[in-house]
């Protein structure tokens, strides 16, 4: 059996997942990324073995039913290709909804090291949000917040204050759950990346322990940036070294 042709380019892909579609999973994602490749004909490299496997590595993926305007992750291709004909290529192959945003050639080091915070948007309809910034300041005035959650081995407990370095109840009028006068509290929150993971479902649930606050709807959760935490609290967007300088 011949080998398969060796990497000779890594690009680095972001991309959003929005709408209905922030309800599909990441294994869905992964087989529909698949068939888009085929479709735009990338020149995708591939594993050595019996089973070859599309060279494709995945960054921090966001739950399922949570949407997202920072997704990545890595392809290795076996030719040169140019990286915005290829996003183009690939934004049409897959559905509205799971949309490439930008894709760049691959500098050094690996992607995932460049990414140990996420910032999220939590949109809580008909919660006043004075009523959310009391159970805010709750949680940020406790030393730990334990709160429970199902995984692989069992139910376990964990501290989802902890991970959080920035969460704040925010004024934005442009939301559609404001139209009919119906109270919609927003809140921004910046979760470092700890083992086990604090998700933004944990961190609703840790404002009920702490304050009660259960919201009567489905919260709507999105990624707004993932990346490096800076000292001053930014999240440096992991493409960043990445990209070319900027013409003047």
């Amino acid at each position: 059996m011949g080998g398969q042709a060796p990497v000779v380019q890594r690009i680095r892909i972001r991309y959003a997942k929005r709408g209905p579609l922030r309800f599909t999973s990441h294994r869905d994602f992964a087989r529909a990324f698949e068939r888009a490749l085929r479709r735009a004909a990338v020149p995708i490299a591939f594993s050595q073995g019996f089973t070859p496997h599309p060279k494709i590595s995945y960054a921090s993926a966001a739950p399922t039913g949570v949407g997202s305007e920072a997704e990545y992750l890595e392809i290795g291709l076996q030719l040169q290709t140019d990286p915005e004909q290829l996003r183009v290529a690939l934004d049409a192959a897959l559905s509205p909804g799971l949309d490439v945003l930008e894709a760049v050639v691959a500098g050094e080091g690996s992607l995932a090291d460049r990414i140990d915070a996420s910032r999220w948007r939590l949109e809580l309809p008909e919660i006043d949000p004075a009523l959310a910034a009391a159970a805010v300041k709750g949680f940020l005035d406790a030393d730990e917040v334990l709160v429970e959650r199902m995984t692989k081995q069992g139910k376990r407990s964990f501290d989802a204050r902890s991970a959080v370095t920035y969460i704040a109840v925010t004024e934005q009028s442009d939301l559609p759950s404001g139209a009919d006068g119906t109270p919609c509290a927003i809140i921004d929150l910046v979760v470092r990346l700890v083992t086990p993971a604090v998700r933004p479902d944990d961190v609703l649930s840790g404002l009920r322990v702490v304050a009660g606050l259960e919201p009567p709807v489905p919260p709507r959760v999105t990624r707004l940036a993932q990346g490096t935490l800076t000292a001053q609290g930014e999240i440096v967007d992991p493409l960043d070294a990445d990209r070319g300088p900027v013409p003047i």
